[in-house]
């Protein structure tokens, strides 16, 4: 009785954490793993080998209504920049209705203009569709030709309720200042992402204030696949419990 007490008291022990872990999953298989690692919220996309692209609706569908996990659907139509024509702009609003009537808490996108900055006009547009979804600007952020700070006021013009930055450096510990930067400026919610791990997700909370991380725990399989790994979920999920 003793031990299934304290198992019990560590499951629930998962959800009583001040930061929010969102865990980045390629496929079904990988958000699986990452339910079994006690994860409760996901980014859902594809071959991530090329950055991400949209899932299927299937996909979307099973993590919604079969894994019950909180959903946030990538949309990028392609590989490549996020100077889109107006029909990948056509694509993306269709995926976007997809995913409100398969039950998506959130969508995740970016768009720059040719001058390479955040392109609020298509931007807006897209969260008004998106509506009452949530809207995350992806790391599309961290590639703007623009100050950190004059771009994150680009993202909250164009209503997006959250960024996802690595504070425009190769990863969130690297960019840790800038993210710290960004913290309170506006209301959009900053969650910092971009080579967050277990052993650095401790660091980079304390250096920058931020208070959602997002990892994607993945392990290489013998055939090259990526995929969620349940073990290193958990561990990023237990270093995030005393912060």
């Amino acid at each position: 009785m003793l031990t299934l007490f304290f198992r019990q008291f560590e499951k629930k022990s998962y959800f009583c954490s001040m930061i929010d872990v969102e865990i980045c999953c390629n496929s079904i298989a990988s958000a699986v793993a990452a339910k079994e690692g006690c994860a409760d919220r996901i980014e859902l996309c594809r071959d991530l080998e090329c950055g991400g692209l949209t899932p299927s609706d299937e996909d979307i569908a099973y993590c919604v209504h079969h894994l019950g996990l909180r959903t946030h659907v990538l949309i990028r139509p392609r590989a490549g920049n996020f100077c889109y024509t107006e029909f990948e702009q056509m694509e993306m609003i269709a995926s976007i209705k997809r995913c409100k009537e398969l039950g998506a808490k959130a969508v995740v996108l970016g768009f720059l203009t040719e001058e390479g900055k955040v392109d609020v006009e298509i931007t807006r547009r897209m969260v008004q569709l998106a509506s009452p979804m949530e809207v995350t600007f992806h790391r599309a952020f961290d590639e703007a030709i623009q100050d950190p700070v004059e771009a994150l006021w680009d993202v909250a013009a164009a209503r997006c309720h959250r960024l996802l930055t690595s504070g425009q450096r190769y990863s969130a510990p690297e960019g840790a200042d800038v993210i710290k930067n960004l913290i309170d400026v506006t209301g959009v919610e900053i969650l910092a992402g971009g080579g967050v791990t277990p052993m650095n997700v401790r660091e980079l909370v304390r250096n920058s204030g931020v208070r959602e991380v997002h990892g994607s725990c993945k392990k290489t399989l013998g055939d090259g696949t990526l995929v969620t790994d349940a073990a290193t979920v958990r561990q990023l999920i237990d270093q995030t419990l005393t912060l």
